[in-house]
């Protein structure tokens, strides 16, 4: 034991930075894995355990009013009913900020879709103007209990009695209206009511909503909202978020295992020897396993205890999401188990990797076997010969002739490039030009070192080929991460592209006359086109859900849409849709649908497919004159605000609010990217994490290298070769290394970025061809700091090695 701790000693103090590099890089992959657990914990417990608590209805219909709930409670999978609740539109304002609600009266509370209290009390029926406000909405607004609601455009107010979380459809600003529990008395002129129906399956939620609506008749149903879009908004861009970093995770604890492993092996190559007098003097094989095994796994244990700490104790003070995240894992049940099986899972894959290069350091003979003088694959090959004797360029120099110098008609003086002794060239009856009076020729040849390393780099074919693909991997993973931030900041530089070409709508009362508003919004300098619209729910064919119905622009002034597939929407009931509508109803670009809008049917047919960032990608769009075409009487309910270049959407909509009358709302337009900022942050830590795993190789493929090249020092020496030289051979033999990585990197890694940024885009409904590639400026960047830096790690061992006495080169040979 004594002999095996103090080998694992001396093997520690040679490799401090290799060891300091494993432990960092360990802690960087598990601190990722932690935090997408808890990103994972954070998106889906929450909503869960208030769907819970509040026994939430799975469905909610909206109705009109002559909807009968009884009818509905006698359906077969309807474990119970909640409402009808009588509901009304409203806007509410409180200190400038305004909101859209809607006005649910409950004269208790109810036993379905139980509000949770977080703050103040619920409804008294002594106070007939007294309100619950859901916690989103409160946020929003910044409301507490005791603040005053003011009803704009009419007399009056309302007082927050109370705060409380429910699982429904959270508030977002301009397309969903938030929920505002009151009295009846508080909802005097209901515009329709609303029903929830609690199922004993989930999974028949479709079949579910297809019966009711039978039941009641489409004409009764305004919209249908179910717990799955509920869950999928609540979790948000959360699970997005743990995603990345699960996946990033993963890939560096792959590349973190394949690096020890091709850390060991060249460990194990350069000290055969050493083995070799170990096994002599009386270690046993599961010994010399046991050496390595337990040396790495003290390196990734060391790493994985520390990121569960420092995630335990700061976690929860990282600024953002992140640190609410873990906040929120923290508390939750399964936290502790996840705390202890995630780095034990890392540090038990680590192992399995170090035991299965360990194990190789075990069949290492007692006796060392001589090796062949010329290693297989070890000989130049012919284009590498030729390579040698090529001339890259041949210049014609005139040079002075000293003295007369002619020895006859056409004579130079001057001695040719190939210098005294060579053989005449063949006469051709051309004459040559290097032979002209006072001409000679300067030859550039191929540098022996760039020949002599690139065939380092890849005469052992195996091994080389095992090298590349190690470091290929974590280069591979930051140019997925690259770009991931490309993408993400097209959101924000390029919004027009990804679906958003409008900055700010704004919704009118109703009845408030159309030219008015368009004057007024179109009169403001900073913007650009101000677009009409309508938005309605609307039934899918089978009745099983709602879509977003949307008339935008007219035929003479149509909509900029962006377009992934298709064409835009010019004639008549023509429309784009999103992938999410198209997932849904199960069509495709050139199929015509079937839709219902309260008791009218609407068939469209579906020329093109936009790209979608709201209501999941179930929208379908049209323009308004197409929707006015089956309804005569449709007047506009929102306008899409284009701003022109430079325009501050705040300030544009701070304007128009103050500048139009009582009942204009203006809210600026949500971007899926402002949820994704956090992952910018994490996007780099990742790119350091791979960036260590990447140099842990390096440095392997550096130290390989330079044992390998001791034996063949003494033959370049012999050939002419200076000490400079033969350090160029091992910079060259690494450096090509590492280009052969990048480029395999690059070549793999974009098509792979694009399809898992497309695929993701494809399964949130935004459907895919948001996928960018960084620039080609900031790939070469990056794959030429790649390429220099390795250059540059190998110069000093290279050159120490060059260096080495004549003495040490025999016994290293030998």
């Amino acid at each position: 034991m004594r002999a095996t701790l103090r080998w694992a000693h001396s093997d520690l103090r040679t490799h401090r930075g290799e060891a300091l590099f494993l432990v960092l890089a360990t802690a960087g992959i598990v601190a990722s894995l932690l935090l997408a657990t808890a990103l994972f914990g954070y998106a889906t417990n929450p909503w869960q355990r208030v769907f819970a608590q509040a026994r939430g209805a799975h469905v909610w219909l909206h109705t009109d009013r002559a909807a009968d709930a009884g009818e509905l409670a006698a359906l077969d999978g309807v474990e119970a009913v909640a409402g009808p609740y009588p509901t009304a539109s409203a806007t509410v304002a409180v200190r400038g900020t305004r909101a859209s609600v809607e006005l649910r009266g409950t004269a208790e509370r109810p036993e379905v879709g139980r509000p949770l209290l977080t703050a103040g009390h619920w409804i008294d029926p002594a106070d007939p103007d007294g309100v619950v406000l859901e916690s989103r909405l409160a946020r929003a607004l910044l409301a507490q209990p005791g603040d005053t609601l003011a009803l704009p455009g009419t007399p009056r107010t309302l007082t927050v009695l109370g705060i409380a979380d429910s699982p429904e459809r959270r508030y977002r600003p301009g397309e969903q209206p938030g929920l505002v529990w009151a009295p009846p008395a508080a909802v005097p002129d209901p515009g329709g009511q609303v029903i929830g129906l609690r199922l004993t399956d989930p999974g028949e939620t479709d079949y579910a909503v297809q019966r009711a609506v039978t039941v009641l008749g489409a004409g009764a149903i305004g919209q249908v909202s179910t717990w799955e879009q509920a869950r999928a908004e609540a979790q948000g861009d959360n699970r997005l978020l743990g995603q990345v970093l699960g996946l990033f995770g993963l890939g560096a604890l792959l590349a973190a295992g394949l690096a020890v492993h091709g850390a060991i092996g060249t460990r194990i190559r350069g000290h055969l020897r050493d083995i070799s007098v170990l096994k002599a003097i009386g270690f046993t094989p599961g010994q010399v396993v046991r050496v390595f095994l337990l040396l790495h796994l003290a390196y990734a244990l060391l790493g994985a205890v520390a990121a569960a700490a420092l995630t335990q104790a700061f976690g929860s003070r990282v600024p953002g999401r992140l640190g609410d995240a873990v906040g929120v894992w923290q508390g939750l049940p399964g936290h502790t188990v996840a705390l202890v099986a995630v780095p034990a899972c890392a540090v038990l894959f680590i192992g399995a990797t170090t035991g299965l290069a360990a194990w190789r350091a075990g069949r290492v003979p007692p006796v060392p076997v001589p090796r062949p003088a010329a290693a297989r694959g070890g000989g130049l090959s012919g284009a590498a010969r030729g390579a040698l004797g090529l001339r890259v360029l041949r210049v014609p120099v005139r040079s002075r002739v000293r003295g007369r110098g002619a020895r006859g008609a056409g004579g130079s003086g001057v001695r040719g490039a190939d210098g005294p002794g060579a053989p005449a060239p063949a006469k051709t009856g051309v004459p040559d030009p290097g032979k002209a009076a006072g001409v000679r020729e300067l030859e550039v040849r191929v540098p022996p070192a760039l020949v002599l390393g690139w065939h380092k780099a890849f005469a052992r074919r195996p091994r080389s080929l095992a090298a590349v693909a190690r470091l290929t991997l974590p280069l591979l993973l930051i140019v997925v991460a690259m770009s991931a931030w490309t993408t993400i900041d097209r959101f924000h530089t390029r919004p027009e592209q990804v679906g958003l070409p409008t900055a700010l709508t704004v919704r009118a009362d109703a009845g408030a006359d159309d030219r008015g508003t368009r004057a007024l919004l179109e009169r403001d300098p900073r913007v650009a086109a101000a677009y009409p619209g309508v938005e309605v729910a609307a039934l899918v064919p089978g009745q099983t859900a709602t879509i977003a119905l949307r008339g935008l622009g007219t035929r003479e002034e149509p909509y900029p849409y962006a377009l992934a597939e298709g064409r835009r929407a010019h004639g008549p009931d023509e429309a784009v849709a999103g992938q999410g509508l198209l997932d849904l109803l199960d069509v495709e670009v050139g199929d015509w649908v079937r839709m219902t809008v309260g008791d009218r049917p609407q068939i469209l047919h579906i020329v093109g497919r936009s790209i979608e960032p709201e209501n999941a990608g179930r929208v379908v769009s049209t323009s308004l004159d197409t929707l006015r075409e089956n309804d005569p009487g449709l007047t506009p309910t929102l306008y899409q605000l284009r701003l022109r270049a430079g325009a501050d959407p705040e300030e544009v909509a701070a304007r128009l609010a103050a500048s139009g009358p009582e009942g204009l709302e203006v809210h600026a337009v949500a971007n899926p990217a402002d949820g994704l900022s956090p992952l910018r942050g994490v996007v780099l830590g990742l790119i350091a994490v791979l960036a260590l795993v990447g140099l842990i190789e390096l440095l392997t493929t550096i130290g390989g290298t330079v044992r390998e090249g001791e034996r063949d020092l003494l033959a370049l020496k012999a050939i002419g070769l200076s000490p400079r030289q033969i350090t160029g051979v091992t910079v060259t033999a690494t450096g090509c290394t590492t280009l052969a990585a990048v480029l395999l990197a690059a070549a793999l890694g974009l098509p792979l970025a694009h399809w898992l940024i497309d695929a993701q885009g494809a399964s949130s409904g935004i459907g895919a061809g948001i996928a960018r590639a960084p620039s080609p400026g900031l790939l070469a960047a990056v794959g030429a700091a790649a390429v220099l830096g390795a250059a540059a790690l190998a110069a000093v061992p290279s050159a120490r090695a060059a260096r080495r006495r004549l003495a040490d080169t025999l016994s290293a040979v030998a």
